[in-house]
């Protein structure tokens, strides 16, 4: 396993449901996560892919749904995943100004895993979500090419890291070190284990509101930080997968309680923030060239879904924590240093 100490390693334990074998989105089986880093003294970025499934997603599409609390985000291909209610691409994690990059790279791989199968890709719907990471990288340079994607999508595997990797790199959280984090939880449903992973990209928030699990800690860390007065601004992407069948109305729902999450952790959901979520289930397949008129599927009996809202509520606050401590110092363009959680905990838990 990935030699990381995380939140739960500090005697941190996040809500009350049980945990998936990794704790992690991977747990969900067929999503996998890569990363690519650029960390350079200019270039403090990456790219991150989360890849569904192991099938060619553009012919077998999941069911899945988008939620956004606050708008100040760039993320590409909300409009059709909420209007059909399908996922046919897999999900690509950047910096802001590298949306249309690493657009173009998920356009390329596509056409070529579609290639493989004698498939002629004519329409796609790619999935790109950011961050900006601009307080530590220099954004104008666009770094992520279409290597680094690729690059990306070859490392992609089951136990990946967390902390400042891929995406990760630049981001700050609370006025600390932020990136990548992730977080499970088993809900057993008529006898069967089923399990819901989210993946955070965090970036946002400010040191004074850090609260982990119920303790105002940034309170007593900026005491001895000399963190610099900023407006409450940033982003956050939460990508949730799970086996449950779940219709895409069920999976916007669950969505929302990302919110709570966030709030828990310090989250005031502010103007100049970009709140987004993207969630899919893997339970049921809609196959591109289905040829009957009427498509079979599973879902969740909304009376059950309590569980599943409370799986969101831990996962989100827990992989956000996740992001934070596993995060290492960054000391990115113009002097501008992201001090990291774990050299702090500590002593102020």
């Amino acid at each position: 396993m990935i030699n990381q100490k995380r939140i739960e390693d500090y005697g941190v334990s996040i809500g009350e449901l049980p945990k998936g074998r990794l704790n992690k989105i991977t747990d969900v089986k067929g999503v996998r996560v890569g990363h690519c880093t650029i960390d350079t003294e200019e270039s403090k970025t990456g790219v991150t892919v989360i890849l569904p499934m192991e099938e060619n997603i553009y012919m077998n599409k999941l069911v899945a749904a988008s939620y956004v609390l606050n708008g100040f985000g760039k993320t590409t291909g909300l409009v059709q995943i909420d209007e059909l209610g399908t996922l046919e691409s897999i999900i690509a994690l950047t910096n802001t100004l590298n949306v249309g990059l690493v657009y173009d790279a998920v356009v390329d791989y596509m056409i070529e895993e579609c290639n493989k199968e004698n498939v002629e890709l004519e329409t796609f719907n790619p999935v790109i979500c950011e961050c900006n990471d601009s307080y530590l990288n220099n954004i104008q340079l666009r770094a992520v090419k279409n290597n680094h994607v690729y690059r990306a999508i070859e490392d992609v595997k089951i136990d990946f890291e967390e902390g400042d990797i891929g995406a990760g790199k630049g981001m700050s959280c609370h006025q600390l070190k932020g990136g990548i984090g992730s977080a499970s939880r088993v809900i057993n449903l008529d006898g069967e284990d089923y399990t819901l992973g989210i993946l955070v990209l965090s970036n946002y928030g400010l040191l004074k509101n850090l609260t982990i699990d119920g303790e105002k800690i940034g309170k007593k860390i900026s005491k001895e930080l000399e963190v610099k007065a900023q407006a409450d601004k940033g982003s956050i992407i939460s990508i949730i997968a799970t086996d449950i069948p779940l219709s895409s109305r069920q999976l916007k729902r669950i969505s929302k309680r990302t919110a709570v999450g966030l709030a828990r952790v310090g989250s005031y959901f502010s103007h100049g923030s970009g709140e987004v979520t993207i969630a899919f289930s893997t339970a049921n397949i809609i196959k591109h060239d289905e040829k009957e008129d009427i498509a079979h599927i599973k879902i969740l009996n909304e009376n059950r879904i309590n569980l599943i809202f409370r799986a969101v509520a831990e996962c989100e606050e827990e992989a956000i924590l996740n992001s934070m401590i596993t995060s290492n110092k960054v000391e990115g363009i113009k002097g501008r240093t992201r001090e990291t959680l774990k050299d702090y905990f500590d002593n102020y838990k």
